[in-house]
């Protein structure tokens, strides 16, 4: 058998109702794997101990025969996902040494489905990033190495993506705000779906933009991504945005037949300035589609250039909202005080010890636009665009089209510093393909399709009908065999 730790999500449940490996085997393959990537910086709170607890009573379950789907299977927990007793820092300061009493709405489903957890994973702090170096704990790599730079693995889920990559877990958990599934996922060569928003619970899962943040799976084919979200998916009371729907057997859709199907071609995404490799790659994709049966559409969806500018005034707006609550007081960093200090020193004096630049850039931003003089004038602007983003999708949708091919970064993977210094905006740009789905709260999945000049991964990304997850995943699955993209980092780490 391959190493274990390179197993898919698939292949391990296969061979763990066989008999041919434990759960602890595969625990333990995973957990030396990972102690052996330090230079990678994925994982920051590894919770050997407790994986070792999780996966004997997996093996003890599976025995007993009716075991789930992912029971047995260890995970990465990014560490945004609150986890029981478990540091939950969202990779900031502010929030050194909080260890939470309860277990985030996902993790419960995933711990009672019989998942491991190896340990919490590095990201962008509260996930305010595009390339994991704004985290408390350090940049985290990526495992893709083709000259001497390190390059990132995107973000905010960049420990996850890089923990997938180099197969230090079989899966891992991740949040989409802006792409923070996707742009990772497309940057290390792995799968990263961000689910229709109210698909996944919110509850225990760290805030930063409540109306645009969706926890999702990451990992390393379309058919683990189907057998994970199935356990991450359900209704929660405890959230108000969660949906009440049933969630399918996503696997059980997975026939790579999409003969019939519609898929469109927005012209709007042809970006000034896009690399020639990411055209290349996106008019390949298209034809990987043609050749499965799909009819290819061009569609236009008008307002797309509005939407970076609305989501970089919605998005630091909540995030303003959501992380005045980190004040000092009851959890998480207090600065020390000198003599004569009230509250007010208190407050202004832990937030800018313990939280970083680009956390306090978008509070900072976020507290100008709902501002009483500039409400109306950004704010208020900002969601009555993203009202027109949401009706472009939904007008093309109801023209037939079942979903929407589109590049999922507009670059490869760049080196770790290279964006840091110069005018964040160019950081934004990085998500210029991936917020359009947020801002209209649909289902959108980044699939690995080749290797650009130099050796690194670029993905292409699906976008679906809200709620039909099942179809998207089927699309992507036709889609991942059409490419057959199976390159892997070789291992300097």
């Amino acid at each position: 058998m391959t190493d274990l730790n390179a197993l898919t999500i698939a292949d391990a449940r296969d061979a763990l109702r066989k008999g041919d490996v434990t759960s602890v085997e595969l625990t333990e393959a995973c957990l030396k794997a990972a102690d052996g990537a330090k230079a990678l910086n994925a994982f920051v709170h590894p919770t050997h101990d407790l994986a070792l607890e999780q996966a004997k009573a997996a093996d003890a379950r599976i025995k007993d025969g009716e075991a789930p789907a992912m029971c047995g299977v260890p995970l990465g927990i990014k560490d945004l996902f609150c986890t029981r007793h478990v540091p939950s820092q969202a990779a900031s300061g502010i929030l050194e040494g909080f260890k939470p009493e309860y277990e985030s709405t996902v993790t419960r489903q995933l711990f009672e489905s019989g998942a491991v957890m190896l340990g919490k994973l590095n990201m962008d702090e509260f996930a305010m990033g595009s390339s994991n170096e704004t985290s408390v704990y350090g940049d985290v790599v990526n495992p893709w190495k083709v000259d001497d730079a390190q390059r990132t693995p995107g973000g905010s889920s960049g420990g996850s993506a890089a923990a997938v990559a180099a197969d230090l877990c079989l899966a891992a958990t991740g949040t989409d705000t802006g792409g923070s599934i996707r742009q990772p996922a497309a940057f290390t060569g792995t799968v990263g779906l961000k689910p229709t928003y109210g698909r996944c619970s919110r509850w225990g899962i760290v805030a930063f933009a409540s109306s645009l943040d969706q926890a999702g799976p990451m990992t390393k084919t379309v058919r683990d991504a189907a057998i994970m979200l199935q356990a991450m998916a359900g209704h929660d009371p405890k959230d108000s945005t969660s949906a009440d729907i049933p969630v399918p057997d996503f696997e059980s859709m997975l026939t790579g037949d999409i003969r019939g199907k519609t898929i469109g071609i927005p012209k709007e995404y042809h970006m000034e300035g896009m690399p020639a490799e990411i055209e290349a790659l996106w008019t390949d994709g298209r034809k990987m589609l043609q050749d499965a049966g799909a009819k290819i559409v061009d569609i236009s969806l008008p307002h797309t250039k509005y939407a970076l500018p609305a989501y970089y005034v919605i998005a630091p707006a909540e995030a303003s909202s959501n992380l005045a609550r980190y004040d000092g007081v009851r959890f998480g960093h207090r600065a020390k005080l000198a003599q004569g200090d009230g509250i007010t020193e208190m407050y202004e004096k832990t937030r800018a010890e313990g939280f970083g630049d680009e956390v306090k850039r978008r509070v900072m931003v976020g507290t100008y636009v709902l501002s009483a003089g500039f409400y109306d004038a950004y704010y208020n602007r900002a969601r009555k665009v993203r009202t027109l983003i949401k009706k472009d999708f939904e007008d093309v949708f109801a023209q037939g089209v079942d979903a929407i091919l589109t590049p999922a970064t507009p670059s490869a993977a760049f080196p770790l510093g290279a964006m840091t210094d110069a005018d964040p905006v160019q950081m934004y740009l990085n998500d210029v393909f991936t917020v359009t789905v947020n801002l209209a709260g649909l289902p959108g999945i980044a699939v690995p399709a080749g290797l650009d000049g130099q050796g690194l991964p670029l993905g292409l990304q699906l976008i679906g009908r809200p709620w039909e997850e099942g179809d998207l995943l089927n699309t992507a699955y036709a889609l991942e065999q059409s490419a057959g993209f199976v390159s892997k980092p070789d291992k300097w780490w």
